[in-house]
């Protein structure tokens, strides 16, 4: 296979009348999905006149935007997915860094992507996912193709505020979907339940591992995660027997213990991403599922997905953090230290990556390529680009990755240096805490801590943490929320705590 096209007509060859996604209100087979693909393609192609050029997608997480998405790879373009909910200034900067020709959206959104700043062509998806195909187009478009090929740019927020946006060739993702399949056995029986929305890395696994596999993608309404009962409900109806998730919506549920209520027994494995784990949450599913396999993957946008992963097989207190494991196959990590040498046995490092996972670098960002996508230091004799990923690892006595901190999220505190995930582990670990975050205050040199709980207040919090905590890692200032924040990707929003935190000091 050398691009995700091959992928799906593997599978369209065997599985042609299944349905390879579905929504509450609409499903599609697999040769539905590659006609009204290839009927997007055509057009796309019609419009621009040119492949390697950048297309973007304004249409809510839903069947209409991956074929769009494929639509756009059948083209030979590569797709970009803005968030709906995303402010139109970030959008507008967005569109600026790509100069793109043409914007798909569809008639819900039409009026959103009028008002932008966005001279091209807009074309709604309902005008175009039934026009004619032209194959002898496509063909002669596919002929020209190859691996490192860009399949889609994902923004990430950049740290000068301009979006940074990482470009992944459709050779990091087969290459990704192949380690899942293989990982976890995902077969034509498998039935995902969709989370995460697609401008994110996440979303990755469950898009493209259902056409690896010839699967099912269900997709989950963003609405359902306020409402665990209807969720879960979802998850029986639709016989769904997998799930990737973030931390923070499996927090969700168990948080409620709604699966005392409602028990997804199709349930076979339960993977996760994209934070921290806080181990109670896990335990919580683990004592309600205890068959299913459970999965802690690590991994930034910039190696499509997942670098590392840690299939949970012994059992884990409250207050222990979970490892990330060691690396996927195919997939290479090295650690080093600030003076590029790998680190003495036991001790923290950075964690680099090497393989085809990595994406080609950032668009249009020459210099924030170069900082991040560098000669591999251990090795001189010829060239080989490792990622630096800006996060702190070490192994532990097994020789599984622990995850430490970011780079930026280490402080200096008292004299001490300070793993802020470490705390947020001994707290979340308090019986009775929902959820919690920290954040440090440089000018008053103040560790904060926020925390979500019912029927706690700071001082009981305050006498927990005590029995947890050394003295130098004591939080400095408390704050109890009625609710968490979280971002578009379902994470705790760490950039609103410390607005918050400004606001009120």
């Amino acid at each position: 296979m050398k691009n995700i096209i091959d992928m799906l007509h593997k599978n369209n060859n065997i599985y042609s009348k299944k349905h390879i996604f579905r929504e509450p209100n609409r499903d599609i087979t697999y040769s539905d999905f590659v006609l009204e693909s290839k009927a997007i393609g055509t057009t796309i192609y019609s419009h621009i006149n040119s492949i390697h050029e950048p297309v973007v997608i304004l249409i809510d997480k839903s069947i209409a935007a991956l074929s769009s998405m494929i639509g756009t790879l059948y083209s030979g373009n590569y797709y970009t997915i803005l968030d709906v909910k995303m402010p139109e200034d970030r959008m507008n900067l967005i569109l600026d860094t790509l100069e793109t020709k043409l914007l798909i959206t569809d008639q819900k959104h039409y009026k959103l992507a009028s008002e932008l700043n966005f001279n091209g062509t807009i074309v709604q998806y309902e005008d175009i996912c039934h026009n004619q195909i032209d194959e002898k187009i496509l063909d002669n478009i596919y002929r020209k193709m190859i691996d490192t090929d860009p399949a889609y740019i994902l923004f990430t927020s950049g740290s000068t505020g301009i979006p940074k946006g990482t470009v992944v060739s459709h050779r990091g993702v087969i290459s990704y979907a192949t380690w899942v399949c293989e990982a976890f056995n995902i077969t034509d029986q498998t039935v995902f339940g969709n989370q995460t929305p697609f401008y994110f890395s996440m979303s990755v696994l469950d898009i493209f591992a259902t056409m690896m596999s010839g699967a099912t993608l269900y997709i989950l309404p963003k609405m359902y995660f306020s409402f665990p009962a209807k969720l879960l409900n979802c998850l029986v109806e639709n016989k769904i027997n997998t799930i990737y998730w973030v931390p923070s919506a499996l927090g969700i549920v168990a948080n409620l213990k709604a699966l005392d209520a409602i028990l997804p027994t199709d349930i076979e494995k339960v993977l996760f991403a994209g934070e921290v784990m806080p181990t109670k949450i896990l335990n919580y599913w683990r004592s309600k599922l205890p068959n299913a396999l459970y999965a802690n993957l690590y991994g930034p946008t910039e190696v499509t997905d997942i670098c590392t992963y840690y299939v949970v097989n012994r059992e884990f207190s409250d207050d222990e953090s979970l490892p990330i494991g060691n690396a996927c196959n195919n997939c290479d990590v090295i650690l080093l230290n600030e003076h590029d040498q790998e680190p003495a046995v036991g001790e923290p490092g950075e964690l680099c990556v090497r393989g085809s996972f990595l994406a080609n670098g950032y668009y249009k960002q020459k210099e924030k390529t170069a900082e991040a996508f560098v000669q591999n230091p251990l090795q001189k004799n010829y060239p080989e680009i490792i990622y630096r990923t800006g996060d702190i690892v070490k192994y532990n006595s097994y020789g599984e990755l622990m995850y430490l901190s970011r780079k930026d999220f280490q402080i200096k505190h008292m004299g001490y240096r300070i793993e802020l995930g470490e705390i947020e582990t001994a707290i979340f670990a308090i019986d009775g805490v929902d959820s919690c975050a920290c954040i440090y205050d440089d000018e008053h040199r103040w560790i904060v801590l926020f925390y979500q709980a019912k029927d706690l207040d700071n001082e009981s919090i305050l006498a927990q943490a005590k029995k947890k905590l050394p003295n130098y890692m004591i939080p400095n200032k408390m704050m109890k929320i009625k609710r968490m924040p979280h971002n578009a990707n379902g994470k705790i929003d760490r950039k609103a705590l410390k607005a918050l935190y400004k606001e009120e000091n």
